[in-house]
């Protein structure tokens, strides 16, 4: 009987943070990983996309699927290999430092943790049981923190995913939402990147009102956002619409004729595209602008991957409910249960597939940031966990 045990699971996790990989820089550690796969016994194929519409990048993703005896569910793992960029202020080694039970590195806790958890769950299972029901898909991706979601986006677009019934993203659940682990987020808010152009017309700045200010127009409008009524889910919460830049020049001195203000809009089950136009125009009329306006959703790969579409699921659901017994049965308590605030590939997993998906994970701090850390002893719960699903529901 192989068991999962927290000295190797330390050493995966070590040596998939020690590899660099920010997002477009991932080919080093997809090929680790591949290799990993391989020299434990089970077969990983190297999935390549070329995404030629807007970034012309060509990323690497890693699928490794086991596939049963026998007829039964289909199971999809899914976590990233890519981190942000390496920020300033760091005291700790980045490639990973080990202090009692934290590993702190970039990417340990965001998310090579939840890799790492699955990696060494499915080399406990494909040990443990040759045999078995249903099947496996599990998919290590690019670009998760880049844009689109690229790596996930084309595996779906291309037919890989096809015929999934559950999907289990460990993303750091616990990490994210700041609750003990171990905390099970059972859906997440959407969102849309956007622009709104402010056209003006340009006089000299000593007789500012011969002219039309468009960056007057833009400020007014970011000031009315405050003044928007959201829609309020009962599981997500409310959407939320962030300014990520303003742009405006009217030179030495002149009124500017153009202004650009460039938004995040998280959204909640029921609005879309057509709701944040309707809220933009609502703030654009309580703004008063004087000139006119232009609503441009970011251009994307393709129709599915120009918004990431919220979702939940059900406590109540017949594998979420295995899932959150398996949690209890490795951590000796049920699980709290969040709602994730942000997006990510789980949005595509959760909204594209018609299967739900949970969100699961370890617990640290400062994802994104210095010193990021996770806890390891969570990690191999994780793992542990993933473990304990996958033989309730497939053996």
């Amino acid at each position: 009987m192989y068991e999962i045990v927290k000295e190797e699971v330390v050493m995966l996790l070590k040596e998939l943070v020690g590899i660099k990989s920010p997002y477009f820089q991932e080919d080093s550690i997809m090929d680790f990983t591949k290799n990993w796969f391989e020299q434990n016994g089970m077969n990983a194929k190297m999935h390549s996309s070329h995404e030629n519409k807007i970034t012309d990048f060509k990323g690497k993703n890693i699928i490794v699927e086991l596939n049963g005896s026998d007829e039964g569910p289909v199971i999809c793992l899914n976590g990233h290999l890519d981190s942000v960029q390496l920020c300033s202020g760091w005291k700790k080694d980045p490639s990973g430092e080990i202090i009692e039970d934290r590993l702190y590195g970039l990417g340990a806790l965001d998310m090579k943790s939840g890799c790492a958890a699955t990696m060494i769950a499915l080399k406990a299972f494909s040990k443990n049981h040759a045999q078995f029901k249903g099947k496996i898909i599990s998919s290590y991706v690019s670009v998760e923190e880049g844009p689109y979601g690229m790596g996930t986006n084309a595996l779906i677009e291309e037919g890989y995913l096809e015929g999934v019934d559950f999907s289990i993203i460990t993303e750091p659940s616990a990490g994210f939402t700041g609750k003990p682990f171990p905390d099970l987020c059972l859906g997440a808010r959407g969102g849309y990147g956007l622009e709104v152009e402010f056209f003006g017309a340009s006089a000299h700045a000593a007789t500012p009102e011969k002219g039309v200010n468009a960056a007057g127009d833009a400020a007014r409008f970011i000031c009315q956002l405050d003044n928007l009524h959201f829609k309020e889910d009962p599981n997500l919460g409310k959407g939320t619409a962030c300014v990520v830049a303003v742009e405006s020049d009217g030179g030495a001195c002149s009124v500017p004729d153009y202004a650009r203000v460039k938004l995040f809009w998280h959204i909640v089950v029921g609005e879309d595209e057509k709701t944040i136009e309707s809220q933009i125009q609502e703030a654009i009329k309580k703004a008063n602008i004087k000139g006119s306006y232009k609503i441009n959703f970011r251009d994307a790969p393709s129709e599915a991957s120009k918004g990431f579409q919220p979702f939940t699921v059900s406590k109540d659901e017949k594998y979420t409910k295995i899932f959150m017994n398996a949690i209890e049965d490795v951590c000796g308590k049920p699980p709290s249960l969040s709602y994730f605030q942000s997006i990510g590939d789980f949005n595509y997993l959760g909204s594209r597939l018609g299967a739900p998906a949970l969100i699961f994970g370890a617990a640290g701090e400062n994802f994104h940031g210095k010193d990021e850390y996770v806890l390891i002893d969570s990690v191999v719960k994780t793992a542990q966990v993933v473990y304990s699903f996958l033989e309730k529901v497939l053996t």
